[in-house]
């Protein structure tokens, strides 16, 4: 025993002050700066995102919450929901509408299928599924072979690409079927921990041409779409001729551009006009007007000069909180990337060059390479730039801006057609709408002999690894075993079933035409430039033979697009997209803004319900795989064998959460030394 009169009360005092440090430690860390992300175990990668099954995911939610969501979708503003994963519930979910154009399309129709983004934690602090912050359901919308976007993450992940995983899922409404969805991890946190641990970065998702107004902007803020410019004199209606060049044109000089159609050369020139005073009548590049108070030249990483306020909109779409020190470096990084200085410092070469080759491949013009230059995330660590793959549900030559690697005026081919166009696009020059020095992060390091090189290397690897091995078409013929009976029970499909099978088959033989002309290219046989391409038309593969539109509809860009785009002909046609838009959505089931039933809507419990699906399978006998399979056969079959970057549990210990375990330590000593100091 201690012998100190006051040993008892001394003992007490410490006791009490180091329970206070542990409660301040555990209560009151977050606002003292301590992040505790590692609390989740991010196996969310291994359950929904087991893409050997189609997963169930039902959406519970309140008669007048569904219809002012479904009403309104445009205001995209979260309602209160309760969503069960397979068999797994949380309650106090937000979910909203999601999109841009795809969006708008929507709205504008007769359906009610939108694309959905899920919100764990909006409404509960710290609730997720399994790690997993926020999810996406995409309505695949104008893609006829529910697969584009799915295949392209496939491809990114097999490239070791920072990219979202993606699995099928069945959702429901208040317990009927809704559709079958593409299940697409957010790019957020848990993405960010995924793939880089827990000192990630910054990530941006830079955007000046916010249609529907799907970036996070506060408060609920929309671009100003007042802001846009007028169109010129020159319309789609006026009386339309060809210029010297065979371009066609109003009689008023007007220069429609070619929006909603794929890009075409010619084969006497490069496709490449420059945009001059010549060119003044012309309507503008959509995707060059911006909207945050400049040109938009900040989202194609163009350096204007050392002002934050003329990168806004990359600022916009911060997805972490950023200080002026972040935004400083990050321009910094961005003079030297056009300045082609230190490269190898401002840019993960390895990773933008593996990227841009699946990117490339699929011909994914809705994004950085196209007139539009959005739909990508850019990643910052300290001062390294590299890209987060985003939105390719117009991939696969299902969208273009403008001319094949030239200006906004696209330049009528009368010698090649759509589909051997696409097959053939140029890997070199891979812009649409839009020239290489406008695109400083793909054009500065392939103008690199040495990164050029590096580039064809990793294009090798991938035509021989994913397609001339087989893994393509296994990939594809395992996807449509799985999803196909959901597809043809699908009450709210954009296309039907005979189109979906129609363009699986044109999918499946455009990669392996794709894959045999890049191989051409990186042998030298087919030229991979514009200009190369132009000059020896007769070198490119045929693939005249492909229905390219059975893969499904684009939508053209979203805006503007009644315009007269020229047809292979080089005469005029109407590209109506109200038209193209009310043939490729099909009418819904219901009225929109009227929900399934929902039994007993405002009675759900709070509990979490971990009934396993094997279990719920084994008590109904339902949830069967496309091909025949309950899911509890299916569980035999083992997912994919993919190695997830840092799939571990992840925490952050800055300087405030090391200062309060000292603190916590030092008490702990200071007690023993007491104790030891008056001990018997």
């Amino acid at each position: 025993m201690a012998d100190h009169k006051n040993i008892e009360r001394i003992c007490i005092i410490i006791g009490i002050i180091t329970l206070m440090f542990g409660l301040v430690f555990a209560y009151f860390g977050e606002s003292l700066g301590i992040t505790v992300s590692g609390s989740t175990d991010l196996s969310y990668a291994t359950t929904l995102f087991d893409d050997s099954m189609v997963h169930t995911i039902d959406i519970e939610i309140a008669e007048s919450d569904w219809n002012n969501l479904q009403e309104n979708a445009a205001d995209e503003e979260y309602q209160l929901c309760t969503i069960t994963v397979d068999g797994e519930t949380l309650d106090n979910v937000a979910i909203r509408p999601k999109g841009n154009s795809s969006l708008t399309s929507v709205v504008s129709s007769d359906s009610e299928r939108y694309s959905f983004k899920i919100d764990f934690d909006k409404y509960s602090d710290g609730l997720t599924y399994h790690g997993l912050d926020k999810l996406n359901l995409n309505n695949i919308i104008s893609d006829n072979t529910y697969l584009k976007e799915y295949l392209s993450y496939d491809m990114m992940a097999y490239m070791g690409v920072a990219a979202p995983l993606a699995s099928f899922a069945k959702v429901s409404v208040n317990g009927e079927y809704f559709g079958l969805y593409l299940a697409v991890e957010g790019v957020e946190e848990a993405f960010a921990q995924r793939n880089y641990g827990s000192d990630y970065g910054n990530i941006y998702k830079p955007d000046s041409m916010q249609i529907g107004g799907d970036k996070e902007m506060g408060d609920g803020e929309k671009p100003d779409m007042s802001q846009m410019p007028e169109r010129p004199q020159g319309t789609a209606d006026s009386q339309t001729t060809t210029d010297q060049n065979g371009a066609p044109q109003t009689a008023d000089g007007f220069q429609p551009q070619n929006i909603g159609t794929p890009p075409e050369m010619n084969s006497e020139t490069t496709g490449q006009p420059d945009q001059t005073a010549a060119n003044a009548g012309q309507f503008p590049d959509i995707g060059q007007m911006g909207m945050g108070g400049n040109s938009g030249n900040d989202v194609a990483l163009i350096y204007s000069d050392d002002e934050l306020s003329s990168y806004e909109n990359i600022w916009e779409g911060a997805v972490f909180d950023v200080t002026t020190s972040d935004k400083e470096r990050l321009i910094d990084s961005i003079k030297q990337l056009n300045a082609g200085e230190n490269l190898e410092t401002v840019v993960d070469v390895e990773a933008v060059l593996k990227y841009f080759v699946v990117h490339n491949f699929v011909d994914n013009f809705d994004s950085y390479t196209g007139s539009m230059k959005h739909n990508y995330y850019l990643r910052e660590d300290q001062g390294q730039l590299s890209m987060i793959a985003w939105d390719y549900n117009l991939a696969f030559s299902n969208f273009s801006g403008g001319g094949m690697g030239g200006g906004t005026t696209t330049t009528v081919a009368t010698s090649t057609d759509e589909a051997t166009t696409l097959v053939n696009y140029p890997i070199d020059t891979p812009v649409s709408g839009t020239t290489m020095d406008e695109r400083p992060l793909l054009g500065v390091l392939l103008s690199n002999e040495t990164y050029l090189k590096q580039y064809h290397q990793y294009f090798q690897e991938f035509i021989s690894g994913y397609f001339e091995s087989g893994q393509c078409t296994e990939t594809i013929d395992q996807a449509t075993a799985l999803i196909s009976d959901y597809v043809k029970d699908d009450p709210t499909a954009f296309c039907t079933y005979e189109e979906y099978q129609a363009g699986v088959a044109v999918l499946e033989q455009f990669c392996t035409l794709r894959a045999e002309s890049i191989s051409g290219q990186l042998e030298g046989t087919i030229p991979a430039t514009t200009e190369g391409q132009a000059a020896q038309p007769t070198a490119l593969l045929d693939a005249s033979n492909l229905d390219i539109a059975a893969m499904g509809s684009g939508m053209g860009g979203g805006m503007d697009r009644e315009m007269t785009a020229p047809n292979s002909q080089g005469t005029d046609q109407t590209a109506n997209a109200d038209a193209t838009s009310a043939q490729s959505i099909a009418a819904p089931q219901s009225a929109k803004g009227q929900p399934p039933n929902r039994p007993d809507a405002d009675t759900t419990t709070a509990a979490t319900n971990p009934q396993s699906t094997a279990e719920r399978d084994s008590a109904t006998g339902e949830n069967q795989t496309g091909n025949g399979q309950t899911e509890s056969e299916k569980a035999t079959n083992q997912p994919d064998e993919r190695t997830w970057p840092n799939d571990t549990t992840a925490s952050t210990m800055d300087l405030p959460s090391l200062m309060l375990l000292g603190g916590s330590c030092l008490v702990l000593l200071l007690g023993i030394l007491v104790a030891k100091r008056y001990k018997r």
